[in-house]
């Protein structure tokens, strides 16, 4: 059974970092595409970030970049997101998802939210001073 599990949420002030863990058991993240979705109540959903396995570059939506990095530990199959300088308005449910590869670009992933067969149950951060 494959399971997304996702950790590192918390409250954190203006200006200061968390890094966000996705543990994978059931798939390998090498063959896998990655996304991290933000969900705020009363909002859309917004795919903050995604890394496809096969097609360049990684997507950072305009609200993230620069301050928010995707990397990936394949020995210990845990895909990460960095966040640095949060803002109040990066609150929110952060959620991985997984998806096999090689079916779009990362653009068009985070965007449409297409292609990701499984999803973690979030974990929550806070930015708030």
């Amino acid at each position: 059974q494959t399971q997304l599990t996702e950790s590192g949420g918390g409250l954190v002030q203006p200006g200061g970092s968390l890094r966000l863990s996705c543990e994978a058991s059931g798939i390998t993240w090498l063959n896998y595409d990655i996304g991290w979705f933000r969900e705020v109540p009363g909002k859309l959903q917004e795919g903050v970030a995604c890394d496809s396995r096969t097609f360049t570059p990684t997507y950072y939506s305009d609200s993230v970049k620069g301050r928010f990095t995707i990397s990936t530990d394949n020995a210990k199959n845990v895909t990460y997101l960095q966040m640095n300088n949060l803002k109040p308005e990066d609150t929110g449910v952060y959620r991985c998802a997984a998806g096999p590869t090689n079916r779009a670009i990362a653009e068009v992933m985070c965007k449409t939210n297409f292609g990701f067969h499984y999803r973690g149950q979030g974990t929550e951060v806070t930015v708030s001073s």
